[in-house]
């Protein structure tokens, strides 16, 4: 008999699985938070540092680098002195907005229970 999956139903395969797709472009600790704040409009490399001082310059560079490269966010050189870069969302990467949000509002709805569950855990207790 013929092969009957669900072409909807969850593999083993990660190949070709469109949520590897969006991990590949928005994955990592620092690009969903680089986004979250784009959404309200452009900033500059050092708006982003003094935001999330836990970020190195090169981490930052790295992942905003990225991002261009996807197409998801443009970089804009102001020629003038000091020069001044701004970074915003494309039209393309405003595509995520919705995906960015419903995470922002998992987060809040479930944060406190993740830290409750977080500490049973390290105290040994059943979660």
């Amino acid at each position: 008999m013929g092969d009957r999956r669900n072409k909807n139903s969850i593999t083993p395969s990660v190949e070709g699985c469109p949520v590897v797709t969006t991990l590949d472009v928005i994955g990592g600790k620092w690009k969903g938070i680089i986004l979250y704040h784009l959404i309200d409009g452009p900033k500059r490399f050092n708006e982003f540092r003094r935001l999330y001082p836990g970020i190195t310059q090169f981490m930052l560079t790295l992942q905003l680098r990225e991002l261009e490269r996807d197409g998801i966010i443009h970089r804009e050189v102001y020629k003038q002195v000091p020069p001044k870069v701004e970074y915003s969302l494309t039209e393309f990467g405003r595509t995520l907005e919705s995906i960015i949000l419903s995470m922002r509002n998992w987060g809040d709805t479930y944060k406190d229970r993740l830290h409750d569950i977080r500490v049973l855990s390290q105290q040994g207790e059943e979660v």
